[in-house]
Formats: C-alpha cells, sequence, structure tokens
C-alpha cells in the first residue's frame, strides 16, 4: 500500500496517515500485479496487504483474494475498501496447501525472521504454487539508514536493535528461498529512486520511528534534524524537492 513501507503492526498505525504520505504506492506495485498475472477463481493471498489497495486491484481482475497484515487498522482499512482481511503475523502464517499465489507488496521487509516467513508461505501454496513478491532490497534506503545511525552515534547513542528492517541481497535471498524448498524463476534488484512529495520529515515521521524509540522529545529532535541536514546533500535539489534511495527486491518463485 505503500511508495515504499507498509508500516508495522505498533509503529504508527494509522491507516489513514500513512495513506496520506503514500497515496502513489499502488502505481508501484502495478509491475508486480502484472508478474502474478492473477486468473480468475485463482485462490491468492496477499502478504501484508496494508490497506488493501493492491488486494482490491487483484480481486478486480477475478481472483479470489484473502489480505493479511499484523497491523489491525490497516486491516480495518482493507476491510472498509470491501477486502476479505484478516490480521495475522507474516511469521506465524496458518494456512496448509491453501493458495495458488502468494503476493507480497513492500511489506517483508519488516519481517525479521524471512525464514519462518518463507516457510510459512511454501505451506500456505498449493502444489506448484507461485511466490511473487517485491520489498526492499540491499542498499534499500543506505543514505537514510547512515545518516540516522550518524546522528544517533554523534549524541552517544548505539543504534543497536534500532534498524528495523531486514534488506537482503539477490543470493542471500536465494539460499533462503532454496533451504526451504523453493524454484526460483526470476530475482533482482530494482533501484528505484522515489519522490517524496511530503519531504523527508514526513518520512521519517511516518517509518523510521524505531530508531528515536524511548528518547527524549529533545534529543529525538536533535537527531532528527541533524538527520535531515546529512540527507540534504544528497537527496534533496536544493529547492526542498526530496528523493527516497529505494532499491526494491523482485523475486517470483515455485514450489
Amino acid at each position: 500500500m505503500s511508495n515504499a513501507f507498509h508500516t508495522p503492526s505498533g509503529q504508527a498505525g494509522n491507516a489513514s496517515r500513512s495513506a496520506e504520505h503514500t497515496a502513489f504506492s499502488p502505481k508501484l506495485g502495478n509491475d508486480v500485479v502484472k508478474l502474478l498475472s492473477p486468473q480468475p477463481e485463482q485462490r491468492i493471498l496477499d502478504l501484508g496487504c496494508g490497506d488493501g489497495a493492491l488486494t482490491a486491484r487483484i480481486m478486480q481482475l477475478g481472483a479470489d483474494v484473502l489480505g493479511v497484515d499484523a497491523s489491525p487498522d490497516m486491516v480495518e482499512a482493507a476491510q472498509q475498501r470491501g477486502v476479505t482481511a484478516r490480521v495475522i503475523d507474516g511469521h506465524q502464517l496458518p494456512f496448509d496447501h491453501e493458495f495458488d499465489a502468494v503476493f507480497s507488496n513492500d511489506a517483508l521487509h519488516w519481517m525479521l525472521d524471512p525464514q519462518a516467513v518463507l516457510s510459512g508461505v511454501k505451506r500456505a501454496l498449493k502444489p506448484g504454487g507461485r511466490f511473487v513478491a517485491e520489498f526492499g532490497g540491499h542498499g534499500n534506503v543506505a543514505a537514510i539508514c547512515t545518516a540516522l545511525i550518524a546522528s544517533l552515534q554523534f549524541r552517544g547513542i548505539s543504534s543497536k536493535g534500532r534498524h528495523p528492517w531486514y534488506f537482503p541481497t539477490t543470493q542471500e535471498y536465494t539460499n533462503l528461498l532454496q533451504t526451504v524448498g523453493f524454484h526460483i524463476d526470476s530475482i533482482e534488484l530494482i533501484p528505484r529512486p522515489t519522490p517524496l512529495p511530503n519531504g523527508m520529515g514526513n518520512w521519517l515521521d511516518t517509518y523510521a520511528s524505531p530508531f528515536f524509540h524511548g528518547l527524549e522529545d529533545d534529543l529525538k529532535e536533535a537527531i532528527f534534524d541533524n538527520t535531515i541536514n546529512l540527507l540534504a546533500h544528497s537527496l534533496s535539489d536544493g529547492h526542498g524537492n526530496w528523493t527516497a534511495d529505494y532499491v526494491r527486491l523482485r523475486v517470483v518463485a515455485h514450489v
């Protein structure tokens, strides 16, 4: 549902606020939906469905779709779109050979035990079923992460345990997929510099709160401002137009 990141359960938990910052996200999911190529009456699981924007699109193509997300707010927003959606943690998928395909867009980088996720995805698929996903890959928001970590360290604060994302290389994810028992059809990293119409400050507010967890307001503000100052040299054009340094990992595999 987002241009870069779904908001995880318990982080920003406000679907309308997240949607406000990420209104153009479904457009960026079009290519992955094409790869999925949903067919009428296929049973498809949308893992990390967010507010259901892409889930609804897959439904419109005739598939029978179930959306799952760890955030109750997001599931409620998806249901308001008419999507069948349930609150389920992606690490604990309860399905057994039920789906023709599992689809995921901009969500898997929030799930920090990828082997548990992929084991559940494989178990959820019927024999011959497909897994089609796109999420943050190696190098995703590298400049943003480096600036956040540098700003924390400048104030004497360790970044250990604050980095909330999993951005694998193609080789790392290939190994995981094969370990679980998938056959890989295609896997690639795709650089995708993405404009942030609401600016870097709004992006940090929406997605980077784990870096600021537990900090006093004054300290948080200083680190926040320092991060933006560092990033202005590489991700702003000097006229207030910001771009996020996204790199997507796109994968198609089958069982």
